[in-house]
């Protein structure tokens, strides 16, 4: 009798978790290597599993494709490991046990960690091995990402004769990360074919009853379900779960009760919790008929508008100007708010500050730049990094911005701690530049990253970076438009120095809707620029602006007059192209950008008078 005929009848009890109990070889170890090295641990893990009353296995293959496996150079063994993995489970199994070939989800709160192409090259590769061997099902669990799963899905159920399983993994009870209602996402892959339909992992068993409760049973498929033990704990440094194996016999019961008819256990679950679900199911019948509860009603989102227009709208209607001038590394803030009154007064649209740029400690932009917009009148436009903050510091963050009232935004990835003043310190980068981004756009719908409601909407308008300062610009611009594609608004890029690349700029984006606001930072003194075109990655100076700017050496006036009259024709020749001009302030030097500030100004003011002429 086949998976799905048996599952018309009765209730089917699965494993529980093959990493709990090789977690004690080591967290960094590649447990599915172990099908080669260590093949008597992962049958005796079938068998106590079996011997519990399991009659549902998975194959110890959840990581076993090559983007995983090429974190420990095992790509290359993509095959030997799934293959070994199924032949493990059949020496083990008993005649009335179904195998199921595990595929686990790639992307986790990280939606950019890999393409939806690569996803499918390795998802296709993965289940050939696993259905060459010959198992009864293909599982796909914890899957965050919806968009993942409803793909290969799809590509599994075009490849595979045999039943398909597809399972979510929710951060919040009854709603995915994109705050989609699981019900609604359980329909799209039954529609989509899949055959059982479930959650697992992530959720104990309080909370994922909770989420079926607000689940139909649905038409063409059934039900599946693997919760954790618990929450995890950290004890001396080591993940543990609650002993509480026998409370799974009534979840189980629970479960059934709302139409779930495979049951098995994820994270922390023993072959203890396995024997208890097969006492909780033992003589019940699968339920055909329930109440489904409706979802909890969320407090109704708002939207706060922004009293200003943001700054991708401003550049797609006139010239607009936007200055970087970093915060302080001292707490001596004198010279800096000096330098922000004499950049206002100048008629720039927005002051723009860094997130410890350079791996540098500074004064937080944040606490700067609420100043600067509460007592001097100063918009401002923080650069946010993943680098020093984890997923919940991000989100956190977010809010307190939205809190504060500062909306503009520029995303980015940030440059690593190894290259900063504490070479020791930690980058997090839970998210790239592209998840943060659209993490900010989702907000503005009001969803939290996990898919909980925030309650209301955000207003952030959200620049990415853009280095065109690149052998090859073509691959620069097509991350511009997958950062597009993530929800971003409008583009800051690093400074150009020749007219010719300004153009060059123009004509590889100019198909590109979203507004860009070209950099473009003046040089202080033959030193500086030296360094640049010396130094710093993707900047380079012609011979000319070099031999110009060696000649002031040892006169910083003649040095300030050449550096603004390089600066005015990039900025003449960017003004044929953008609208939008990023003046960057060199080395705390805001009299160069404040002068760059005006002529920009004057040429708009030389504009209308022609006009009106």
């Amino acid at each position: 009798m086949d998976l799905l005929t048996t599952l018309k009848s009765q209730i089917l009890v699965a494993d529980g978790a093959m990493g709990t109990l090789l977690y004690a070889y080591g967290a960094d170890t590649c447990y599915e290597e172990f099908n080669l090295t260590h093949p008597e641990d992962i049958h005796a893990i079938h068998r106590a599993y079996i011997d519990a009353g399991a009659s549902v296995i998975q194959t110890n293959t959840y990581s076993a494709n090559y983007i995983k496996l090429a974190q420990y150079g095992l790509e290359e063994k993509v095959g030997d490991i799934n293959k070994a993995a199924v032949r493990i489970a059949k020496e083990a199994a008993a005649p009335e046990t179904f195998i199921l070939g595990t595929v686990g989800g790639i992307r986790s709160h990280r939606k950019n960690a890999a393409t939806l192409a690569e996803i499918k090259r390795t998802f296709r590769e993965q289940i050939f091995h696993l259905l060459d061997e010959g198992v009864d099902a293909l599982l796909l669990e914890t899957y965050f990402d919806a968009e993942e799963l409803f793909a290969v899905t799809e590509i599994a159920k075009k490849e595979a004769d045999i039943p398909v399983i597809a399972q979510f993994s929710l951060v919040e009870p009854g709603v995915l990360q994109n705050g989609i209602p699981v019900a609604q996402a359980f329909k799209e892959l039954e529609n989509r074919g899949a055959d059982i339909i479930g959650l697992n992992c992530r959720l104990g068993p309080h909370h994922m009853i909770q989420s079926f409760e607000e689940i139909p049973i649905p038409e063409h498929a059934y039900l599946s379900a693997y919760p954790n033990a618990s929450l995890l704990d950290l004890e001396d440094g080591k993940i543990t779960f609650t002993n509480n194996a026998d409370y799974f016999k009534t979840c189980a019961a629970k479960l059934v009760a709302q139409g779930v008819r495979l049951i098995g256990g994820c994270c922390g679950t023993t072959p203890d919790h396995v024997k208890a679900i097969a006492a909780g199911v033992a003589g019940l019948e699968p339920v055909t008929e329930k109440t489904v509860r409706p979802p909890k009603i969320e407090i109704e989102v708002t939207e706060r508008k922004s009293l200003e227009t943001p700054l991708h709208e401003i550049a797609k209607t006139r010239r607009s100007v936007i200055v970087e001038f970093d915060t302080p590394k001292t707490l001596r803030t004198e010279r800096f708010f000096e330098g922000a009154k004499a950049l206002k007064e100048a008629g720039i649209d927005a002051l723009t500050m860094a997130d410890n740029s350079l791996a540098s400690p500074r004064i937080s932009n944040t606490a700067i730049a609420t100043i600067l917009k509460e007592k001097h009148g100063i918009r401002p436009l923080v650069h946010i990094t993943c680098r020093d903050r984890n997923l919940i510091g991000l989100q956190s963050h977010l809010m307190g911005l939205d809190a504060l009232g500062i909306d503009q935004i520029l995303a980015v990835t940030g440059d690593p701690s190894k290259i900063g003043d504490f070479p020791g310190a930690t980058s997090v980068y839970d998210l790239s530049s592209m998840d943060l981004i659209a993490m900010i756009k989702q907000f503005n719908e009001g969803i939290s990253h996990s898919g909980k409601s925030l309650q209301r909407k955000t207003h952030f308008s959200v620049a990415g970076a853009f280095n065109p300062n690149v052998r090859n610009l073509d691959r620069a611009v097509g991350r511009l438009e997958r950062k597009i594609r993530s929800g971003a608004d409008y583009f800051i890029t690093q400074p150009l120095y020749t007219e010719e690349k300004i153009r060059q700029v123009y004509e590889a984006t100019k198909h590109l809707e979203a507004p860009i606001y070209l950099g473009i930072m003046p040089l202080t003194s033959y030193r500086n620029a030296n360094f640049l075109h010396n130094e710093v990655p993707g900047i380079t100076l012609t011979d000319e602006i070099l031999t110009v700017m060696e000649k002031t050496q040892g006169d910083p006036l003649k040095a300030r007059e050449e550096s603004l009259a390089l600066s005015r024709r990039l900025i003449d020749a960017a003004l044929d192209c953008f609208n939008g001009i990023y003046l960057i302030t060199p080395l705390d030097r805001y009299d160069l950008t404040a002068e760059c500030a005006r002529y920009i100004h004057s040429k708009e003011e030389s504009i209308h008078g022609a006009t009106i002429i």
